[in-house]
């Protein structure tokens, strides 16, 4: 395609032009689908460490999210909250990426949680937040075990945020005999009486008690001195 501008002609190499952006597109859908694929499988791996029955539920767009929710002990129903409200709002300035911020910390909260399931410190939630695929990867294929056995969630108290839901094939998140107390909330435990002596144990005798000291006795008075003798005839 040429256009006359005065005296000289400009050329428009549009077949070039498309090809750059099939070219584009398609390394896109490629790595879309490499991310998409990766992901899927670290999560498989980290849904059968946590007993979740099925690995078909780790390849299920949305889905998948929803489960890492709820490991997380947060209600799954949040991320489908999330996708309404960027449907509706999300074409509205600032609004949309609010919505795909709170997202973004929704998903930042549950791997905190899954990562204190697999020990991990919260410290590691700096490589989910630059590199989320990198910390899947690591969670799915280290040593680590699944243990519910940790504090309850700062939110669990929460009718909107903390998970109430039962969903056959996937384990319940609340160990056994309730969350242990946290450390780091539980006021300080007070002074302990000490403990009683055992059954049957006398203790020791007191010492007898000493008698009063008795008062000093006055001293003797002095004897008169005798009579002298009367002289014999």
């Amino acid at each position: 395609m040429f256009e006359n501008v005065g005296a000289s002609v400009v050329y428009y190499n549009d077949g070039a032009s498309i090809g750059l952006l099939i070219f584009f597109a398609f390394f896109w859908i490629i790595f879309a689908a490499a991310g998409y694929v990766l992901t899927s499988f670290f999560l498989m791996r980290i849904f059968d460490k946590a007993g979740v029955q099925g690995k078909w539920r780790a390849w299920v767009p949305v889905y998948n999210g929803m489960i890492f929710l709820k490991l997380g002990d947060l209600s799954p129903w949040l991320l489908l909250y999330a996708i309404g409200a960027a449907i509706l709002l999300g074409w509205i300035p600032v609004i949309g990426q609010l919505i795909g911020l709170a997202a973004f910390v929704l998903t930042l909260l549950a791997a905190w949680r899954v990562g204190l399931k697999l020990q991990k410190e919260a410290v590691w939630l700096i490589l989910y937040f630059f590199l989320s695929i990198v910390w899947l990867g690591i969670a799915a294929f280290d040593k680590s075990r699944w243990n519910t056995a940790i504090p309850a969630a700062p939110w669990a108290g929460n009718g909107f945020l903390g998970d109430r839901t039962n969903w056959d094939g996937i384990p319940s998140q609340v160990p056994a005999g309730g969350y242990p107390a946290n450390p780091a909330t539980s006021p300080a435990a007070g002074y302990a009486a000490p403990p009683a002596p055992p059954t049957g144990y006398a203790p020791p005798a007191a010492p007898p008690a000493a008698p009063p000291a008795a008062a000093p006795q006055p001293p003797a008075s002095p004897e008169p001195p005798a009579a002298p003798e009367e002289p014999k005839a």
